[in-house]
């Protein structure tokens, strides 16, 4: 067994797909055995063959957790982390010891003391006044907020489980405002110049931005949702007050505006051919701004603006049910 195994784990490295794939199949059907084989892969800067390790561990699921978790108690030490890592992928937090979860809890508040916050990003985002977070989460619903630094909060809601379906021990109509059986893993941002950035790929695409909007308004005053898709060239920017969108923008939308040029909009709109507004503003923006970036810049915060300077606080991880904690959700995450 030992043997094939090892010759298993070289197969990873195969230049040859067909060989990859049936390797990474038999080490799942293995099991417990070939733990210890493929930790050491995912161990070090990331590579094709370490990522094709760590997508067996996940496969085996259950069957490798026991081995995993033995290994965090026991070592040998330089597997521990790649354990650790493997856990967290595996089952999230609710596979973790009480000790790691602890050890992670307060990783995480080391990181934040002195947090270089890295780019947000800038594909879908809402954004509402930093003061009323308390407002939304007790209005909106939102759950089981910890504390994050950025890289950890948009790594948890772009690149890891973002969306739980099926929820087990759903009350009757639980849970219907935001996706019926859904719970949704968001990240809130720190305070930028007075305003919080909300993100979460699965929340802004399934529950959508656009919806979310309205609802978020009711609780804040005003909430703003902006979209940005380079591949299709599109801008889409909102604005609600109060449950009601005023004003909104979409590239390809039907109808392309909404409401009213807002009085940023104006001085594009009504500005004379000799005013210090370059002309190509001017028309560009004739009948209102139609860049989300700008959009952003006037009305609250533009993620491309991000510097530790601007930065108030540190970023929170939530959930959108209450019966479904951030624990729930898999993948190991960045700092």
């Amino acid at each position: 067994m030992s043997d094939e195994v090892a010759n298993l784990v070289h197969d990873l490295s195969s230049r040859t797909r067909r060989t990859r794939k049936s390797a990474q199949s038999a080490l799942v059907d293995i099991g417990a055995p070939a733990v210890t084989r493929l930790l050491p892969l995912l161990d070090g800067p990331p590579t094709s063959t370490g990522r094709r390790a760590l997508d067996v561990l996940t496969r085996m699921g259950e069957t490798a957790v026991p081995v995993l978790q033995d290994i965090r108690r026991s070592g040998p030490g330089r597997l521990r982390r790649p354990a650790l890592q493997a856990l967290a992928d595996i089952g999230g937090g609710e596979v973790l010891s009480d000790r790691d979860r602890d050890a992670v809890e307060r990783l995480v508040h080391v990181k934040l003391l002195d947090e270089d916050p890295e780019p947000l990003s800038v594909s879908s985002w809402i954004a509402f006044p930093a003061d009323c977070l308390d407002a939304l989460a007790d209005g909106f619903g939102l759950y089981d907020l910890k504390p994050a630094t950025v890289a950890m909060g948009l790594s948890a809601v772009s690149h890891k489980e973002n969306a739980i379906r099926g929820i087990v021990g759903q009350e009757p109509g639980e849970g219907d405002v935001h996706g019926d059986d859904v719970a949704y893993r968001v990240f809130i941002s720190p305070e930028f110049q007075g305003w919080r950035l909300m993100y979460g790929d699965a929340f802004m695409r399934e529950y959508t931005g656009l919806e979310a909007v309205e609802e978020f308004s009711r609780y804040c005053e005003e909430a703003q949702f902006f979209s940005i898709d380079p591949m299709e060239n599109s801008h889409v920017w909102r604005v609600a007050r109060q449950g009601e969108v005023i004003r909104g923008y979409s590239t390809y939308g039907d109808p392309e505006w909404i409401g009213d040029p807002l009085p940023f909009e104006r001085k594009f709109i009504d500005a004379e051919p000799d005013s210090h507004i370059a002309p190509a503003d001017i028309a560009q923006y004739s009948a209102g701004v139609t860049d989300a970036h700008d959009a952003a810049f006037q009305l609250s915060f533009d993620p491309l603006s991000v510097r530790k300077s601007n930065m108030r606080g540190h970023g929170w991880l939530a959930t959108t049910h209450p019966n479904v904690p951030n624990a729930r959700f898999r993948g190991a995450l960045r700092f």
